[in-house]
């Protein structure tokens, strides 16, 4: 066994296939359908990406798939600035060569190459090759021991004998190698036209690479068929928690002498009014704030800065309205709408259906979802000196797919 050697990962995520064993070619590659809301590859691309370790990752996919792949990735939570992605070839054992030529100047000294349609590889299975390959492996294979009976048939259907499930395993990915053997041993199978290897083990053990057995994992499963599909997205949809996210929003303005003021988009008479650029709706700048942190879009000073000339006595609807639609463009689905008016004039309640009405239609959800209510402050604090409104605002929203 050789001694330890610097570790520095590559990996390469095959996904150049077409994926014809999976049926409904006009739902599009295997690896770019939806499971628990994503595309599959953007699950495998999530596990290399949040593993702790230092590390370069190359995707092969093919060139008719770019815009495919630039959306799958805007689905991965994890830190995409190491990812890149190259052009595979017309079989898989050219994508890979692919994958290994766009590491070659890397510097990396082991890769780990890794089928895209397996998305429920885990941290603890990367750490184990990791540490076959850290310990002298030129290969290391993640395998899980055959459990099923075997039998070999002949042609026409019928059993020719029962086959010893004794040493046979069942192979998984990633496969990983010391870089430099494995790259020479793939460039010389290109070379001598053979294209009948199944992975990449079989093509080191044909280079005469000793390939050490690694404990696989039961969850690693390839998505081959439909039916894999449609079991992962059930599995995946079944164990996920709703991204059910909360926002909160405060503003406050303050009084001046006037003739009302504007609440909900509802306008309440008064002996005073609210200063601020736009209509000063405190309530409405309140939910607006709350809406926009339920995905991370700033507030509302961000998209109608105060000092843009055109917001000038504009009507807060619309500021509400697009922070709406800032929320459903990101996937959300806005499910309830809570205002607090802190203020000691005018009376809320005479108007408080009129303005739950009003959030009804600007965020296009039902009246049962919108809450108004209003207190003093006990004439406390500039509040109660009437000096000024107050407003906290609570918006809930469900996300889809993470939010992505």
């Amino acid at each position: 066994m050789r001694a330890k050697e610097q570790f520095s990962c590559g990996i390469v995520i095959v996904a150049a296939g077409r994926g014809e064993r999976a049926g409904s070619p006009q739902d599009g590659p295997k690896q770019y359908r939806p499971i628990g809301g994503r595309p599959v590859i953007s699950h495998t691309l999530d596990v290399f990406a949040t593993w702790p370790r230092e590390k370069t990752i190359v995707v092969v996919i093919h060139p008719d798939d770019e815009a495919l792949f630039e959306q799958a990735l805007d689905c991965v939570s994890g830190d995409t600035t190491a990812i890149s992605w190259v052009h595979g070839g017309a079989t898989r054992q050219l994508s890979v060569l692919a994958g290994l030529k766009a590491l070659e100047t890397s510097g990396i000294t082991q890769v780990m190459i890794q089928d895209a349609v397996r998305p429920f590889i885990d941290h603890a299975l990367l750490d184990r090759c990791l540490s076959a390959l850290i310990d002298g492996a030129d290969a290391a294979l993640p395998a899980i021991a055959v459990a099923d009976t075997l039998k070999r048939g002949s042609a026409d259907g019928r059993v020719i004998e029962t086959v010893s499930r004794a040493g046979l395993f069942a192979a998984q990915t990633p496969q990983c190698f010391r870089f430099e053997p494995i790259l020479v041993a793939h460039t010389q199978a290109a070379a001598s036209s053979r294209s009948d290897f199944t992975d990449d083990a079989s093509i080191a053990e044909w280079a005469g690479l000793p390939v050490t057995l690694v404990e696989g994992s039961v969850d690693n499963i390839k998505l081959t068929l439909k039916r894999d599909i449609a079991m992962a997205d059930e599995k995946l949809s079944r164990n996920s928690l709703p991204d059910v996210r909360t926002g909160n929003g405060y503003d406050v303005h303050q009084l001046i002498d006037g003739d009302g003021v504007t609440l909900c988009g509802v306008f309440i008479p008064h002996d005073q009014k609210l200063l601020g650029h736009s209509d000063a709706d405190v309530a409405l700048h309140a939910l607006t704030d709350a809406l926009l942190a339920t995905c991370g879009a700033g507030d509302i000073g961000d998209h109608f800065p105060p000092s843009d000339p055109q917001w000038k006595g504009a009507a807060s609807r619309i500021f509400l309205e697009h922070a709406a639609r800032i929320v459903r463009a990101h996937g959300g689905t806005i499910m309830n709408a809570d205002v607090s008016l802190i203020a000691e004039a005018p009376k809320v309640g005479p108007h408080r259906l009129a303005m739950r009405e009003n959030l009804a239609s600007m965020l296009g959800i039902s009246l049962d979802r919108c809450s108004v209510k209003a207190t003093t402050n006990e004439k406390i604090g500039f509040v109660g000196r009437r000096e000024g409104i107050a407003a906290i605002a609570t918006a809930t929203v469900v996300y889809a797919g993470g939010g992505k």
